[in-house]
């Protein structure tokens, strides 16, 4: 039985997302010369990449002649929700609390953003209290 894809996004997935949402839409061709820029990729690991990719939803296709031009399916923005949402549910119990908690505990956070985010907490619940 073939194993369920996952739905996170490795390093090498997001390094090609990264060239599609820079030009939008690109061929395997141009994806791996963009890519090369920074390492050497074989045409061939790209193109399975994208299939990966497009079996993951997170591109799409079209043919053009003999060439099929990928295009990311979701913004950057949805793509890191996403995995956030998966980050969470993983190693937080699906709790956005324990993971702010997490970062505030054990990273260092610049106290003036703590206060940022505090006004931006208290701004959160006068709109909830609003409704």
């Amino acid at each position: 039985m073939a194993r369920p894809t996952a739905q996170s996004v490795t390093e090498a997935e997001q390094a090609i997302l990264e060239v599609l949402w820079e030009l939008g839409e690109a061929s395997v061709r141009e994806v791996a010369n963009a890519l090369a820029r920074q390492k050497p990729v074989a045409y061939t690991t790209v193109l399975t990449m994208l299939g990966i990719l497009h079996k993951k939803e997170l591109v799409t296709f079209r043919q053009e002649g003999r060439a099929f031009i990928y295009r990311p399916a979701l913004t950057k923005a949805d793509v890191r929700e996403r995995a956030l949402s998966h980050l969470m549910t993983q190693l937080f119990d699906g709790s956005p609390e324990a993971l702010a908690l997490h970062l505030i505990e054990n990273h260092d956070v610049d106290p003036g953003k703590i206060a940022a985010l505090r006004d931006k907490i208290r701004a959160a619940r006068k709109q909830e209290k609003a409704r």
